[in-house]
């Protein structure tokens, strides 16, 4: 009967690990552009990386506010409703 020497799961992730940097180091070894031009290509992506965080934070910023001015008035709405509901079922006497 054969012995099952299966690899495991830490077997697979290192084996993904060895291979993400290989492929990492062959990719900066092949790359058509020079150190700096490569420097500078990632310091732009990280800025517009950034920039399109920070817009998609302040938009949601925005819709949060709006959503709570929304929530508040309605809460207002209600209780002004019902405050004038009892005092209507209250009567004139009370």
């Amino acid at each position: 009967m054969a012995h099952n020497q299966g690899i495991g799961a830490s077997g697979v992730l290192l084996a993904f690990m060895v291979g993400a940097t290989v492929g990492a180091a062959v990719a900066l070894l092949f790359a058509p552009a020079t150190g700096e031009e490569t420097r500078e290509y990632l310091g732009r992506r990280a800025r517009e990386g950034r920039d399109r965080i920070n817009d998609a934070a302040r938009q949601s910023r925005e819709i949060v506010g709006r959503q709570r001015e929304s929530l508040t008035s309605a809460f207002d709405r209600a209780r002004e409703q019902f405050q004038a509901a009892t005092r209507e079922s209250a009567g004139p006497d009370a």
